[in-house]
């Protein structure tokens, strides 16, 4: 009689998010990026700083240049095959203001939030 193995359980890194959307807002620009987890690589960025962006922005750091700036990066996820991407707020961050228009541009644009 042969005695098949035991069932393990699946490992923790098919958990885990690989990619994580990170924002960083200053008094004048505003930044967001993905970056792989596992490489520790930026996958994807958009920032107000971007030369061919500044034209077409009033302001560079306020609600409207972060909702542009994650529909931007939105955009360069989906060209990249990226479908879903885990976000990642600072303790001193919270779902309001621009951290919530980037979120909610990201979204629109296609990109699931896990």
């Amino acid at each position: 009689m042969v005695i098949p193995p035991p069932v393990r359980r699946p490992r923790i890194i098919n958990y885990l998010k690989p990619y994580v959307l990170k924002m960083h807002f200053t008094n004048k620009f505003v930044n967001a990026q993905v970056i792989h987890t596992p490489t520790a690589t930026v996958a994807a960025s958009a920032s107000s700083q971007e030369k061919l962006l500044r034209p077409s922005m009033e302001s560079t750091r306020d609600v409207a240049a972060a909702a542009k700036i994650g529909k931007l990066l939105g955009e360069r996820l989906l060209l990249q095959g990226i479908p879903a991407v885990s976000v990642f707020l600072k303790r001193e961050q919270k779902y309001h203001g621009k951290v919530k228009a980037v979120i909610d541009s990201v979204r629109e644009a296609g990109v699931k939030l896990l």
